[in-house]
């Protein structure tokens, strides 16, 4: 796209673009210092997006959905700002999130489906639905949380914005209100480990809701999964650690266990008299009744969160009677939600977030490159049961 062409009515597909050096990103306002050590050859915006698209070369479906959304975000901030994308600041972010709900002008912006190589091809069918904006602003934020951590950008100003609001007005809570916020969280942690250990019985109840709330907020797991499922569904793949689920309409997944989530598991086997890994096929219950003569109910489960649920929210009361009120509304599937969520807002990339929500259905070949069992599975070590 010569710089001509940044004036004219019509978008150009990635591809098909030339873009003027003062546009290129180069020398984007936003780009990292001389100091940081770059991990990317890119030297303009548009060849460090192509960089971050090459991951996903395996992934033929997940790559034209995330070129889609970089190639809009490109060139909003071309013809809609005048700056590269590598310029782009907080309230930029705020201005496209709100472009996305109607993109103007229209003739410029959407049109009917067509060939990339048209003339007729444009970056939108419409303005975007709610879920459909939430869905961008993740795939935007994976984006630049990348090229941050690759030393080509300073900073990723869509951060800045993702906790703005609290509750159902979250832009990255991947529209879901029943989940807590992180103060919610923390106070059904702190309130867990306030629980009296004095005799033999409050020990065995401190030390499995220990356990458990490390599986909700960890795994994201349905409770149903945990009261099924035993210690046997933890195994040892290549040197790392994955629960293997089956869950919702009888579909088996893998969900990575990361450090913190593998020392909750060693713990609390010791404090069992377990071994402090699982065997493969062992058939002790992931969550024991109070005298380890078998597993409990997923009911019993919604029973002990709920207990622990108004414990919390009464300590919350002192100090945030609003989100007490909130937290006292919680349930066990609210933990799932959290999970999900502060994966989100901890920058795990959405393909991963799919992948252990088990929202979606399964590859079909069931295996998945090594290489990116890895990248997965180090990305997991983001999200963290303490900070």
């Amino acid at each position: 796209m010569g710089t001509e062409t940044l004036h004219t009515p019509s978008p150009l597909p990635l591809e098909r673009l030339l873009i003027p050096t003062e546009l290129d990103g180069r020398h984007g306002s936003n780009r990292a210092g001389p100091g940081t050590v770059r991990q990317l050859a890119a030297n303009n915006d548009l060849q460090a997006i192509q960089t971050w698209l090459s991951e996903f070369q395996d992934s033929p479906q997940t790559l034209r959905h995330y070129r889609k959304e970089a190639e809009r975000l490109l060139l909003w901030a071309l013809l809609e700002r005048h700056k590269p994308l590598s310029s782009l600041t907080r309230e930029d972010c705020v201005s496209y999130e709100q472009f996305l709900a109607d993109p103007q002008p229209r003739t410029r912006w959407c049109g009917p489906r067509a060939p990339r190589f048209s003339a007729a091809w444009r970056p939108f069918l419409g303005p975007l639905t709610a879920a459909s904006r939430r869905t961008a602003l993740l795939v935007i934020n994976s984006l630049l949380s990348y090229l941050v951590k690759a030393g080509y950008l300073a900073g990723n100003p869509l951060a800045l914005i993702k906790r703005r609001a609290r509750g159902n007005d979250a832009s990255l809570s991947l529209g879901v209100e029943r989940f807590l916020e992180r103060d919610q969280w923390q106070a059904m942690w702190d309130t867990a480990e306030d629980l009296p250990r004095e005799t033999e019985r409050q020990q065995r109840t401190y030390q499995r809701l220990r356990f458990l709330l490390a599986m909700l907020y960890l795994l994201g797991p349905r409770v149903s999964e945990i009261a099924t499922h035993t210690m046997g569904s933890f195994v040892e793949i290549r040197g790392r650690w994955w629960w293997v689920v089956t869950g919702k309409g009888q579909k088996t997944a893998r969900v990575p266990v990361n450090q913190d989530m593998l020392q909750a598991l060693q713990e609390y086997r010791r404090f069992r008299g377990l071994r402090p890994l699982p065997q493969p096929g062992e058939s002790a219950p992931l969550i024991p009744n109070l005298r380890e003569s078998g597993g409990i109910t997923d009911n019993m489960i919604y029973r002990i969160i709920k207990d622990l649920v108004h414990q919390a929210a009464t300590r919350l009361e002192v100090t945030d009677s609003h989100q007490a009120d909130k937290l006292r509304r919680a349930s066990t599937h609210w933990l799932r939600h959290t999970s999900i969520t502060h994966q989100a807002d901890a920058g795990i990339d959405l393909n991963y977030l799919r992948r252990n929500a088990r929202h979606s259905k399964l590859d079909t070949t069931g295996h998945y490159l090594h290489a990116e069992d890895e990248r997965w599975h180090e990305a997991m070590e983001q999200h963290r049961l303490k900070k």
